[in-house]
């Protein structure tokens, strides 16, 4: 069992404090849901998680396993077990998807131990085939002309082939309808497992009537500001962010907020 920590975490970016001193500890087998209103720093925590340089970290720890990341690169915190499915998923022109899973789960393994290429390509076609995407897909460069819905599940294919300990799902229901809602929620939850623990980054309680969370954090001004299991996100979807704001008596002015 892996266990990803967050201690006391404040990060700046172009000279703002966006994290103002984020505590989050998290296991293999268990599913955890971050919410919060638009500014308030998720993406800003799962990009720093990863490693993304445009993002100074001021203070605080995140350890895997104990191991500081911190001091670890993009490429080396991947090859520890982490996995970023991105907001906005680049097009790579000339890299064909199956060239690009392939060469990820390689970079995890000994040189002259590659992934066999049957073994490989009969996990795809599974995968491929759980997420209701065409055989011609794996052909295709890496997201070049995909739609938004396409390049969500490309995501989660890529999860479900490098199968990292732990994935931070940055607003993979962004966009989607309703089915391709269900089919992305689909391969999160056949990875579900004690070997495999999943951060998700949402800011809608649709998304979690299909990936049932452990835990749920709720993220203001920076900062965690409560806990709980899932019904905390269905009464975030009733009472909105100010009600519960205004629950915990905090002097937090929301982004979206009428002035």
């Amino acid at each position: 069992m892996a266990t990803l920590e967050v201690k006391n975490l404040h990060v700046s970016i172009e000279g703002k404090e966006i994290l103002k001193g984020v505590n989050l500890s998290m296991r293999t087998g268990e599913i955890h849901a971050i919410m919060g209103p638009n500014g308030t720093g998720k993406s800003t925590l799962s990009e720093t998680i990863m490693g993304n340089p445009a993002y100074k970290v001021m203070a605080g720890q995140i350890l895997l396993d104990g191991q500081d990341l911190l001091s670890m690169s993009v490429d080396k915190r991947a090859r520890a077990g982490l996995f970023l499915a991105m907001q906005y998923p680049a097009e790579i022109p000339g890299v064909t998807n199956a060239e690009f899973i392939r060469g990820a789960i390689n970079s995890r393994r000994p040189k002259d131990k590659p992934v066999p290429i049957r073994k490989f390509l009969k996990e795809l076609d599974e995968a491929m085939s759980t997420l209701d995407m065409t055989e011609e897909m794996a052909d295709r460069y890496l997201n070049e002309g995909f739609s938004g819905g396409e390049k969500k599940r490309n995501e989660i294919l890529q999860l479900m082939m490098i199968k990292p300990k732990f994935a931070i799902l940055d607003e993979i229901d962004s966009g989607l309808d309703i089915d391709a809602l269900k089919v992305v929620s689909r391969g999160v939850n056949k990875m579900r497992g004690p070997e495999f623990g999943s951060l998700i980054i949402t800011h809608y309680q649709r998304l979690l009537n299909y990936i049932v969370p452990d835990t749920v954090h709720v993220m203001m001004d920076g900062r965690i500001v409560k806990q709980g299991g899932p019904e905390l996100a269905k009464k975030l979807e009733d009472e909105g962010y100010a009600g519960l704001r205004d629950e915990l008596g905090l002097d937090i002015k929301l982004v979206d907020e009428d002035a």
